[in-house]
């Protein structure tokens, strides 16, 4: 077991994320009006909804004004979902979105990017809940081994790990401490 990423690297990460999201929102005007580009950030559940309520406190803050954030549960749109192989029972939970997406720019957070799936499944189950303005992809890791052709728009580091390795982000909300490993 490897890290690849401590607490304070974690920081870092998410604020850069922040700073290369806030980078390409449009300045406020002189008078205090909105921009016409509302943005909002929604997490996928699990570990993506805790660093997207992270990133949008940094956000709020960077950009003053408030950054609505939401949680995607997205197991009913997984493609592996009904899987021969599977005997598990998917744990379906609830997805809070208290703000309608309608065309919001959206930042979809997620805590690595590796396959694609999972952020497609997300996109998914966001265009059955409105049509936003457009959606971003935001991801703490982003890894080889694509399988989808998504990419992130916005990352906190990129890993170039074996297929037969897996990276597991810890946060302290989840699991007590902040780390990411390679396994």
């Amino acid at each position: 077991m490897k890290v690849i990423l401590n607490a304070q690297q974690i920081e870092r990460a998410l604020g850069s994320v922040a700073d290369q999201i806030a980078g390409c929102e449009p300045p406020r005007p002189a008078g205090g009006q909105p921009s016409d580009n509302e943005l909002a950030i929604i997490g996928i559940r699990s570990r993506g909804e805790i660093l997207a309520q992270r990133l949008a406190d940094r956000l709020s803050q960077k950009l003053r004004k408030s950054i609505p954030c939401g949680t995607l549960d997205i197991t009913l749109y997984r493609d592996d979902l009904n899987a021969p192989h599977g005997d598990n029972q998917p744990q379906v939970r609830t997805t809070e979105i208290g703000f309608d997406i309608d065309g919001k720019t959206i930042i979809l957070v997620d805590d690595v990017l590796y396959t694609g799936r999972s952020a497609r499944a997300a996109m998914d189950a966001l265009i059955d809940l409105g049509r936003p303005k457009a959606i971003r992809l935001a991801v703490l890791i982003e890894r080889t081994g694509r399988e989808l052709p998504i990419q992130a728009d916005y990352y906190g580091k990129k890993a170039d790990v074996r297929p037969e390795q897996s990276i597991q982000v810890n946060l302290v909300e989840s699991d007590g401490k902040d780390e990411v490993v390679v396994e």
